[in-house]
């Protein structure tokens, strides 16, 4: 059964905008304890939560405004909408992550803080953690129920910060341990050293949603996909040739472009129905696809080889 656009739509929103709730009560409950615990961990992971918030809210924002349909100055839609904001979501994830190593620098070699471990510390990132899981679950079976890449990006985000809240964990249990053990009083270092480990997750994840937006940005191509598609278009009885093959994703929506060479004799009626033949097998392959097939004599072909080549 195939989703409506409008029920699609909702579904996104909803998943989006679950996320900002999430990442408001995330961010305001590490800030609290963070300030009263004197953990650099936990402040750095409040600082990465309040990044989700930004994050969240241009996702859902950038959601709403890529569900628009194609206009006259938007031929292809408002898909790249969710580009920009994975792109947009990259560059505050390493600022985040820039200040992170200053201040844990600053811990580990200037200025020593003394974290005061409690039971909330640790509460605090327990919570972080099912919250964490619970709604990048959500954003996952969204983004691969609709195909949202904004979402998707979302999604990587949030369970990265499963690991990283682990890490800090990690980091508060070392603390407690040297406080108990003075012979071990350089594991009291260790809330700083975790930190560092987070933002080093987090430059991670930024590099790698940073390549995977600027891919979308640029339009490359799914590697593989074009040979693929010129070999089962090709394979159709009544195709001499497949060529000037272009695809490209906008958003959630899957566009591709198709010259083919077929017997010029034919009525228009029998080349029209060969080039919806065409259009179910590259669907076949790209499910939901926006595909153009632009059909032309088989006594072009010298020409249009020469026209690729150029």
């Amino acid at each position: 059964m195939v989703t409506a656009p409008s029920q699609a739509e909702r579904e996104k929103k909803s998943a989006a905008l679950s996320s900002v709730f999430a990442a408001v009560g995330l961010t305001t409950f590490k800030i609290i304890v963070g300030i009263l615990t004197g953990s650099l961990g936990i402040l750095a992971e409040a600082a990465h939560s309040a990044l989700d918030l930004v994050a969240a809210l241009v996702t859902f924002f950038a959601v709403r405004l890529s569900g628009k349909p194609a206009d006259e100055e938007h031929r292809y839609g408002h898909g790249k909408i969710e580009n920009l904001s994975a792109l947009f979501e990259t560059v505050l994830l390493l600022v985040t992550a820039v200040w992170i190593i200053y201040e844990a620098t600053q811990r580990l070699f200037f200025k020593p803080v003394d974290v005061e471990v409690s039971v909330w510390a640790f509460l605090v990132m327990i919570v972080s953690i099912v919250i964490d899981y619970t709604r990048s679950r959500v954003l996952y079976r969204a983004a691969k129920a609709h195909n949202s890449q904004a979402l998707e990006a979302d999604a990587l985000h949030f369970s990265t910060d499963i690991w990283s809240s682990s890490v800090v964990i990690l980091g508060l249990v070392c603390v407690s341990i040297s406080k108990a053990f003075p012979s071990l009083v350089f594991l009291e270092k260790a809330d700083a050293i975790a930190a560092a480990v987070v933002a080093l997750i987090v430059v991670y994840v930024s590099l790698e949603m940073g390549a995977r937006t600027v891919h979308g940005l640029l339009d490359t191509a799914p590697k593989g996909l074009v040979e693929k598609i010129k070999l089962a278009v090709e394979a159709i009885p009544g195709v001499a040739d497949c060529h000037n093959v272009r695809v490209r994703y906008s958003g959630p929506i899957f566009f591709v472009d198709a010259h083919v060479l077929v017997d010029g004799s034919q009525t228009l009626t029998e080349a029209h129905l060969l080039t919806e033949k065409i259009e179910q097998v590259i669907c076949a392959i790209a499910p939901g696809a926006d595909v153009t097939v632009h059909p032309e004599p088989a006594g072009m072909l010298q020409n249009s080889v020469a026209n690729d080549q150029e």
